[in-house]
């Protein structure tokens, strides 16, 4: 493992974001948002690096003693006291971590295309055919964007 592999593992436990921990340990000047996060989720992927932040993790979860069943009983405490205070948001919303913690809930993130295959330059088609981590346009709008003031 290199050195730089290891801070972005370190990094990427610490912050808990893989393209914070990409950004801070790699050049991404001129890189889109979606760039950095397909390089740092390959990276956190690599043996190595995967299983230095599954240490990593460990480790912090038995220094702070936090494991789900700790978490899922103060939650339910937490309910419990809520619904004898007569406070039925704060019981809705222990009741809705539980059911995030346990993988009842899950945020859903919608990704959507902007531009069909047909609107593509030779030169985007060309990017993508060899896995180019940006299109041409792509980078033309990223540097358009930067220059806008909002």
């Amino acid at each position: 493992m290199t050195p730089k592999q290891e801070a972005f593992a370190r990094s990427a436990v610490e912050t808990g974001n893989y393209a914070e921990a990409y950004r801070r340990h790699y050049k991404t000047d001129g890189w889109s948002d979606g760039a950095v996060w397909n390089e740092a989720s390959r990276l956190a992927k690599h043996p190595e690096v995967s299983l230095l932040m599954q240490q990593l993790r460990q480790e912090a979860q038995e220094k702070h003693e936090v494991t789900i069943d700790t978490i899922t009983k103060m939650l339910k405490e937490d309910h419990e006291l809520a619904r004898s205070l007569d406070q039925p948001s704060a019981a809705v919303s222990a009741s809705m971590g539980l059911a995030k913690l346990h993988g009842l809930i899950v945020d859903k993130v919608r990704a959507s295309v902007s531009r069909e295959p047909d609107d593509l330059s030779d030169a985007d088609l060309a990017a993508i055919a060899t896995g180019s981590r940006t299109t041409p346009s792509a980078q033309a709008r990223s540097s358009q964007d930067s220059d806008t003031v909002h």
